[in-house]
């Protein structure tokens, strides 16, 4: 029997998702290591796009790259969920962002990956994902701990 071919570019669905709002799920099986889509959108500074969303809930930046810049969300990658049972992952190749495939993904699977957010004045970015093991939060492990040090600090000097 014949293995069934594996386009180069998988077929993919934004729809409705039991995480998030819409997500983006594969009509074809995608092998491990494939780069499935790219972030892509206008690059703009940092401080640029805090103006510009100020006071919004939802956004779709990205931020990359050490300086301060970040991708205003256009495409099909701006609905792919966060998980904390990802299985997929972003890279940066020569500033641009790929989302790759961490494992085999099944046709019909939703594409998720960490977002690991960071730098953001939101108090809460409480994670919905469902996972058995979900942190609860799509900050960044390192965000945490600096918000930890944050309030520790902040609580010995209101304890003074």
């Amino acid at each position: 029997m014949a293995r069934p071919r594996i386009p180069e570019s998988p077929r993919l669905l934004i729809r409705s998702s039991s995480i998030h709002a819409a997500g983006v799920v594969t009509l074809d099986p995608i092998p491990r290591g494939r780069r499935v889509l790219e972030y892509d959108g206008p690059r703009i500074p940092k401080d640029v796009a805090d103006e510009r969303y100020s006071g919004r809930p939802v956004t779709y930046l990205f931020g990359f790259g050490d300086k301060g810049e970040v991708i205003d969300g256009f495409g099909a990658a701006m609905f792919v969920n966060h998980s904390c049972a990802p299985n997929c992952e972003t890279e940066e190749y020569d500033g641009r962002i790929f989302i790759r495939a961490i494992r085999d993904i099944a046709a019909g699977e939703e594409l998720v990956y960490e977002y690991n957010l960071y730098d953001s004045d939101d108090d809460h970015a409480d994670c919905y994902c469902g996972a058995p093991h979900c942190r609860g939060t799509m900050f960044s492990d390192a965000e945490l701990k600096r918000r930890a040090r944050v309030a520790k600090r902040k609580a010995k000097s209101n304890s003074r």
